[in-house]
């Protein structure tokens, strides 16, 4: 007798072919993937510096800010990071060796909430809660959750003690953590105090699935100071260079395999040694430098009378690609508004007749040098 044969249709159904389907992202508030790497990104709080470095900062990287001469604007850059975090449900981590992390972050900028507030997306509900700063899940819900990547802030006000102490911060204060070799343990302390963080928030991919994913912000002012111990800006030739170049070593490793971002300031102009300061470049993802106009010949100078300070961008990632181009603006100029502070292209006055007789001709030739056109006609803003 025969064996009975199998119907077509069964051979086809043990077949062992799988359609593939793409990873799924994930998806936590306040962050978006890249379009160019598929990074997951953060905005810095600053929307135009979010475009020169990529359209926001990739998770797991450092940014690297050259602190102006007076340490006025780098700070304002911090803050903002700082608070955008706040707004997105992000959790913090601000370590500092002069003013406590906590009265830092009670000066950072309000949120303009009512242009939020009104956008397509806001239901009459979430309009009501933004204007009056009341039940704050659904405030940073609502603000989080909004089809636009960044929000704006008034620098001019601060943030409302009750969306401030909505957001969980974890403090490193250097002057509790002192030891008797302050230069080689305080970059160590600080170093394990951000590993235990990562490790008990869960953000190093260890926490159980069923936990909610979130980012850990982490801002790190004026790092190489003298404030820590550290004597790079005190010598050519530093008896421990190294201590800070190890720190950033070890805290790269730690980013790359977590779900952290960081932002670090550093006294580069007090720097004597400028190889070291070469290294510390490498050794971050991004690297921007704000000049600043303050005590020098350009604060009083006409051409320059609609800005604050120059913005160089030093560096910008290499992920998940051999090699990355610097953006084409070169001539970059940041200003402090009323309310916000905005980075633009820099542009001459279209009509330079009546600051010829007062510039010198080689001020103009200067100006030129750098890239700039006396032909453009007003400031061409970056906010996309």
């Amino acid at each position: 007798m025969a064996a009975p044969m199998k119907s077509m249709g069964s051979s086809f159904n043990a077949t062992s072919f799988q359609k593939k389907t793409r990873s799924k992202l994930i998806s936590i508030p306040g962050t978006r993937p890249s379009v160019q790497n598929g990074q997951l990104i953060v905005s810095t709080g600053v929307t135009s510096l979010d475009y020169l470095i990529g359209g926001g900062l990739a998770v797991g990287t450092v940014l690297l800010i050259e602190e102006d001469r007076y340490n006025s604007y780098s700070q304002m850059v911090l803050k903002y990071f700082m608070a955008e975090g706040v707004l997105c449900g992000h959790e913090l981590f601000l370590a500092s060796a002069q003013d406590h992390p906590d009265d830092i972050l009670t000066e950072l900028p309000a949120p303009i909430l009512d242009d939020i507030a009104s956008g397509p997306h806001a239901s009459q509900d979430a309009m009501k809660i933004a204007w009056r700063y009341q039940n704050l899940p659904k405030v940073q819900t609502a603000l989080a959750s909004s089809s636009r990547f960044g929000h704006y802030y008034d620098v001019s006000k601060k943030m409302e003690p009750e969306i401030r102490q909505a957001a969980n911060c974890h403090a490193f204060y250097l002057p509790e953590h002192s030891t008797e070799s302050p230069l080689l343990e305080s970059y160590s302390a600080l170093l394990r105090s951000i590993q235990e963080v990562i490790r008990k928030g869960g953000f190093d991919g260890a926490a159980p699935p069923a936990k909610s994913r979130n980012v850990l912000r982490i801002g790190l002012p004026s790092l190489g100071s003298p404030l820590w111990g550290d004597d790079l800006c005190c010598r050519d030739n530093p008896a421990h260079g190294h201590a800070l170049t190890t720190f950033l070593y070890g805290l790269r490793a730690v980013l790359r395999s977590s779900l952290s971002v960081a932002v670090l300031t550093i006294p580069s102009h007090l720097i004597q040694n400028r190889a070291v300061m070469g290294n510390i470049t490498r050794l971050c993802d991004n690297a921007i430098a704000l000049e600043s106009f303050k005590g020098s010949d350009r604060e009083t100078n006409p051409l320059y009378k609609d800005y604050h300070g120059l913005l160089h961008v030093r560096q910008v990632p290499r992920l998940n690609c051999l090699l990355t181009e610097l953006p084409d603006h070169k001539d970059l100029a940041f200003k402090l508004k009323r309310k916000q502070f905005t980075i633009e292209r820099l542009h001459l006055p279209p009509d330079l007749s009546e600051t010829v007789s007062r510039v010198s001709r080689g001020e103009l030739a200067g100006a030129a040098a750098t890239g700039t056109s006396c032909g453009s006609s007003g400031n061409k803003h970056l906010d996309f």
